[in-house]
C-alpha cells in the first residue's frame, strides 16, 4: 500500500510517500481500506512537532471514510462503509494518510451513504467537533445569541449553519473584509471583522453580552471572548487555529469574568454518536446542510494538501482521496 509518513518533523516536505506491507488486524482491531479524510489542524500542529507525546516515524490522520476490509470477529462484513476519528489514531499508532490502516473497533462507525467520498471525506472529525461543541459543551436553545470566532474556518462554517438550524441569532467572525460575503451566504446575521479584540463590537449589538461563544482561534483570543458573554453565558473552546497550546501566567480570577462559565470540547475525549451521524449524512443528502469543502487532494499531493491547509486560503475542509 502507498502511505504518507512523517519521520521527523517539519515542513509539509517531510511527508514522504512510501510503499510499506498492508498491516494485520489482530484481536479488537479491524482493516480499514481508506478512501478519503479530511485534513486538520492537529495534525499541522503534529506535523511541526508541537504535539506532546507523539513518536516518529508516524502515519499522521485522526479520521477516515472507507470500508471494511478485514475484521477477525466478523462483526463486520467486508464493504461496510465505515468512518473512524480519534481514540489515539495518528498519534499513539499510526492513522488514516495511507490506502489502508488497522483501526480499534470500537472508534468504528459505520453508516450507509451514496454520497461520494471526497464529501464523506470532510464529514466525522468536522461534524464531531460541532455537534459536541454546540450540543454537549454549550447546550444551544433556541432564541439565543451565539458568537462564533473563526467563522471562516470549515468548523466555522458548519457550526453557523447548525446553530441557525436551531433557531439561534448568529454572530461569526473573519479576519478578512473580503470573507464577510462567505459568512453571510451561509447564514450569519451579523458579521465582525476580527483585529483581535471583538468585546467592544459585540456590545454594540448586544449591550449585554451574547449568550454563547464557540472559540475556534484559541488562547490568543479566549480572554477577549469571555468578555463578550452575559452574565451566566458559556464560552467554549473547541479551536487552536492560532497554534498555541497555553496561556502564560493564567489567572483564572483575572481571566475569568464573575459567572461567564468557560469549557471546551475535545473529540477525543468523546464518541461520535452513530445515530447522530448518520442523521447528519441524511441532512447533507437532502440538502439542508451545505459543507464547504475547500479542495480535494489524492494521497500522493499530500505535502501540497499541507501546505494550503497552513496557508489558511482554502475557505473550507480540505479532503484527501486515495484513489483517482
Amino acid at each position: 500500500m502507498k502511505a504518507a509518513v512523517l519521520y521527523t518533523p517539519g515542513g509539509p516536505e517531510n511527508l514522504k510517500i512510501e510503499t510499506r506491507p498492508i498491516p494485520e488486524p489482530a484481536k479488537g482491531q479491524v482493516l480499514v481500506k481508506v478512501k478519503a479524510f479530511g485534513l486538520n489542524r492537529s495534525e499541522l500542529m503534529t506535523r511541526k512537532g508541537y504535539s506532546p507525546n507523539v513518536t516518529f516515524p508516524r502515519i499522521l490522520g485522526i479520521e477516515c471514510v472507507g470500508e471494511i476490509e478485514n475484521d477477525p470477529s466478523g462483526e463486520f462484513k467486508q464493504g461496510q462503509k465505515v468512518a473512524a476519528v480519534m481514540g489515539g489514531m495518528g498519534r499513539a499508532y499510526d492513522g488514516s494518510y495511507a490506502e489502508y490502516t488497522v483501526l480499534p473497533k470500537e472508534i468504528i462507525i459505520p453508516f450507509n451513504s451514496k454520497l461520494a467520498w471526497n464529501v464523506l471525506g470532510a464529514i466525522p472529525e468536522m461534524f464531531h467537533t460541532v455537534d459536541g461543541s454546540l450540543s454537549l459543551a454549550l447546550q444551544i436553545k433556541k432564541s439565543e445569541t451565539i458568537l462564533i470566532r473563526g467563522g471562516t474556518s470549515s468548523i466555522g462554517l458548519l457550526a453557523i449553519q447548525i446553530a441557525k438550524r436551531n433557531g439561534l441569532t448568529v454572530i461569526a467572525t473573519t479576519r478578512k473584509q473580503d470573507k464577510k460575503v462567505l459568512l453571510e451566504n451561509t447564514g450569519a446575521n451579523y458579521v465582525l471583522v476580527d483585529n483581535g479584540s471583538l468585546s467592544a463590537d459585540v456590545r454594540k449589538l448586544f449591550p449585554e453580552g451574547v449568550n454563547k461563544v464557540l472559540e475556534l482561534i484559541g488562547t490568543s483570543t479566549l480572554k477577549d471572548s469571555l468578555k463578550c458573554a452575559v452574565q451566566g453565558g458559556t464560552v467554549c473552546m473547541s479551536g487552536m487555529l492560532a497554534e498555541k497550546w497555553s496561556i502564560n501566567d493564567f489567572s483564572p480570577m483575572d481571566f475569568i469574568p464573575a459567572t461567564v462559565n468557560l469549557t471546551i470540547y475535545d473529540s477525543g475525549q468523546t464518541k461520535l454518536d452513530k445515530t447522530n451521524l448518520q442523521a447528519f449524512i441524511k441532512d447533507v443528502e437532502a440538502g439542508f446542510i451545505q459543507l464547504s469543502i475547500g479542495q480535494t487532494f489524492h494521497l500522493s499531493k499530500i505535502a501540497e494538501a499541507h501546505q494550503l491547509m497552513e496557508s489558511n486560503l482554502a475557505s473550507g475542509k480540505i479532503v484527501v482521496v486515495t484513489e483517482r
